[in-house]
């Protein structure tokens, strides 16, 4: 039965170091054993007028996510009852605790035209965060094309809020202390540009480092068990995989936390520079 295991479990990181999958020559290598469970993959290929629009597995996801928050928040919200019970007392407590203690300390009298983005983004990054969790499934927000396109939304509503706040010319006029010296504007304002895309850029790494270094720590502790060859350390590995998932789950909550809190942070920045 020992050698059975270690024949199997040969034989899985065999397939994923073939030159098929550009992982070498048959040769097993952990790293691109990890790797492989941790990039995108192309489900459906679609190429429309020479653009690369294949459905991959991080775009099932979205699109699995979006459907789980259009389909299942309705439901829970629909009861008529005065007092919320079962989970939509606990879909409340959330949102009641996030306008509160996030959007409200950052945007005052503004919390609530701003609060339907930072909820949407709250509830669908943390799906999205959670569904990585699920055995076959995968962490949409551990691409950094997902992060990216999530901050720069972020972006766009914070530009958004500053033009409608000071008007077009004051937007422009925010990027440079009034006392600065005329020779300094060019580079002040330069400055603040990269500042600008620099902070949102920090948002879409943070969210994405965060969500893939778990499951590259969870191969990893998994690639232990074929490296060493010998089940008498296999309860190790396992009880490291199950501390480190149980882990994950903290951290898809924390960093959806952190995204929506940050988020917030930049519009209330704009609004108002010196609260």
């Amino acid at each position: 039965m020992k050698e059975i295991l270690f024949k199997l479990g040969h034989a899985a990181i065999s397939f994923y170091a073939k030159g098929e999958h550009g992982i070498g020559q048959g040769n097993p290598d952990i790293q691109d054993y990890i790797m492989h469970h941790v990039r995108d993959q192309v489900v459906i290929p679609l190429n429309l007028l020479g653009f690369d629009l294949s459905i991959t597995k991080h775009v099932i996801m979205l699109w699995l996510a979006a459907m789980v928050l259009m389909i299942s928040l309705p439901l829970i919200v629909r009861s008529k009852s005065l007092v919320p019970r079962g989970p939509i007392n606990f879909i409340e407590w959330i949102i009641v605790f996030l306008k509160e203690n996030v959007i409200e300390p950052q945007l005052g009298k503004d919390a609530n035209r701003y609060a339907p983005y930072f909820l949407t983004a709250f509830f669908f990054v943390i799906t999205c965060n959670l569904l990585g969790l699920v055995p076959m499934g995968s962490t949409a927000t551990g691409d950094i094309s997902v992060t990216l396109a999530l901050a720069l939304f972020t972006m766009m509503l914070v530009q958004y809020s500053a033009m409608r706040h000071y008007g077009f010319v004051g937007y422009f006029k925010s990027f440079v202390p009034g006392d600065v010296p005329k020779a300094m504007i060019p580079i002040i304002f330069i400055i603040e540009i990269m500042s600008m895309f620099t902070k949102h850029l920090s948002l879409a790494i943070r969210l994405f480092v965060n969500m893939v270094a778990g499951h590259l720590v969870i191969f990893a502790i998994l690639s232990l068990i074929f490296m060493f060859k010998n089940l008498l350390i296999s309860p190790f590995p396992v009880f490291g995989i199950i501390f480190i998932s149980l882990l994950e789950i903290l951290i898809a909550v924390i960093q959806a936390y952190i995204f929506t809190i940050l988020s917030a942070v930049f519009v209330g920045l704009a609004i108002r520079p010196n609260h």
